[in-house]
C-alpha cells in the first residue's frame, strides 16, 4: 500500500510539472492570428511543428484556391495577405488535407454545416458590423404557435434601442435568410443587430422592429434548437420553396402585432430575403398583396417554381400586376454582376419593366455572397418607412 502511494504521488508530481511546464511554455509562445496589420493585410499563424504542410483557405482570397503558409524553425506556419478592403472575412486552415479551425480565434459563425474564423478589417463599410459605443437594441429569441404548420416555432426578434423603456409602436421589416439558413442566419452571417444599432445611431435608419423567422418549415427551429436534437445540417429541407412558407406566413405576423408594440398596416410593414428568401419574399408579398408597403429582393432565387399544389403560384402575372397597382413605396432588388442568378433576375426586371412596374434596382460587384447581403441591408434598411 505504501508503495502505491509513493507512486501515486510521484507521478502526480510529474504530471504536474509538466502540466505547469506547458503552461509557462504557452504563456512564453502565444500566438495572435489572425493579426491586422498597419496597412490592413491580415497575419495567419498556426504552431504545428510535426505538419508537412499548412494552407489558408478563405474569401480574402479572393480566389477559392487555398495558399500554402510558410513553416519557421520552431515550427510556426504563417502567411501575410496583401492588403484587405474593409469587410468581414471567413476563413479556415488545411493542415496536411485536414480542414481546421484556427485555435488562437475564438470567432467562429456557422455557414449551413460548415463552421468558419471570422476576423472584421474596419476602417470602411465593416465599420457597420462593429460593435460601436452607441445604444444598443435587444435581440432576442422566441417560440411562437403556427397553425399552419402545426407546431411551435422559433423566431429571432430585434428590438431598436429604448424599445423596453417607452410605449411608441414601431415599423416592423421581416428579414428572411437563404437556402441552407435559418433564424440565426441574418444574426450571424448578416451581422442586422450591428448594423442596424449603428445605422439608428447615425439618423440614418428609422428605429424598427426585425423579424427573422426560420424560412425552412419543416423545421422548429435551427439545428440543435429543438427537440430533433443534435443533428448534422443540410441545404434543401422539405416545403422550402413549395408554398407552404408563404401560406402560413400570417402566423408569423400575427405573433408580432400580438405580442409587440408594432405599427399594424402596409405603410409600416417590410419584407426582404436573400436568395431563396428573396423568393419568399417576392411571393408573399404578392400573395398578400395589401400587406407590405416596402419590398426588397436581395440576389432572389427567381426560378420555375416546384410541383406543387399551392395555390400561391397561381395567376402570378395577374397577381403581380395588382401588387404594383396597390401603390407600392419601394420595390428594391440587388444583384452582383456574377452571381448565378444574374440572368433570371435580369429576365424578371424586363417583365416588370414591360409591364410598367416601378422598382429601385442597385447592380454590384461579386456574386452571391454574404458580403453583398449586408451591403444590401445597410442600403434598403435607410429606404424604409420615410
Amino acid at each position: 500500500m505504501i508503495k502505491k502511494l509513493v507512486f501515486a504521488l510521484l507521478l502526480f508530481t510529474s504530471l504536474n510539472g509538466q502540466a505547469q511546464e506547458n503552461l509557462n511554455f504557452n504563456r512564453n509562445k502565444e500566438i495572435a492570428s489572425p493579426e491586422i496589420n498597419a496597412d490592413k493585410s491580415l497575419t495567419f499563424r498556426l504552431m504545428a511543428p510535426n505538419v508537412k504542410k499548412v494552407e489558408l483557405q478563405g474569401d480574402l482570397l479572393g480566389k477559392n484556391d487555398p495558399v500554402a503558409m510558410t513553416k519557421q524553425d520552431d515550427g510556426l506556419w504563417s502567411y501575410t495577405t496583401s492588403p484587405l478592403k474593409s469587410e468581414l472575412y471567413s476563413y479556415s486552415f488545411i493542415v496536411d488535407g485536414l480542414k481546421i479551425r484556427d485555435a488562437n480565434n475564438v470567432y467562429q459563425i456557422r455557414d449551413v454545416a460548415s463552421v468558419v474564423n471570422v476576423v472584421i478589417v474596419p476602417g470602411g463599410k465593416a465599420d457597420n458590423y462593429l460593435v460601436k459605443d452607441v445604444p444598443h437594441g435587444t435581440v432576442s429569441k422566441r417560440w411562437y404557435k403556427s397553425p399552419g404548420n402545426e407546431k411551435d416555432r422559433r423566431i429571432s426578434i430585434y428590438t431598436p434601442p429604448g424599445y423596453e423603456n417607452d410605449k411608441k409602436k414601431y415599423p416592423v421589416l421581416y428579414l428572411l435568410h437563404g437556402m441552407g439558413g435559418d433564424e440565426e442566419a441574418w444574426l450571424a452571417l448578416g451581422r442586422t443587430a450591428q448594423i442596424l444599432d449603428n445605422l439608428i445611431a447615425d439618423g440614418k435608419v428609422t428605429p424598427m422592429i426585425v423579424v427573422m423567422p426560420n424560412g425552412n418549415v419543416a423545421q422548429a427551429a435551427a439545428p440543435g434548437e429543438d427537440s430533433k436534437g443534435l443533428y448534422k445540417p443540410g441545404m434543401q429541407l422539405p416545403n422550402t420553396m413549395d408554398g407552404k412558407m408563404e401560406e402560413t406566413f400570417p402566423d408569423i405576423i400575427k405573433f408580432i402585432e400580438g405580442n409587440y408594440r408594432a405599427k399594424a398596416d402596409p405603410a409600416h410593414r417590410a419584407i426582404a430575403g436573400l436568395s431563396m428568401g428573396g423568393f419568399h419574399s417576392l411571393h408573399i408579398s404578392r400573395f398578400y398583396p395589401k400587406t407590405f408597403d416596402y419590398v426588397g429582393l436581395f440576389s432572389p432565387a427567381i426560378m420555375p417554381f416546384a410541383k406543387t399544389t399551392s395555390p400561391v403560384y397561381e395567376n402570378f402575372d395577374v397577381t403581380l400586376k395588382n401588387q404594383f397597382n396597390n401603390g407600392l413605396k419601394l420595390y428594391w432588388i440587388g444583384i452582383g454582376k456574377t452571381d448565378f442568378l444574374y440572368k433570371s433576375v435580369a429576365d424578371y426586371r424586363k417583365k416588370l419593366d414591360e409591364t410598367g412596374a416601378k422598382y429601385t434596382y442597385s447592380e454590384s460587384e461579386g456574386g452571391h455572397t454574404w458580403s453583398n447581403w449586408r451591403d444590401y441591408l445597410v442600403l434598403f434598411t435607410p429606404q424604409l418607412f420615410k
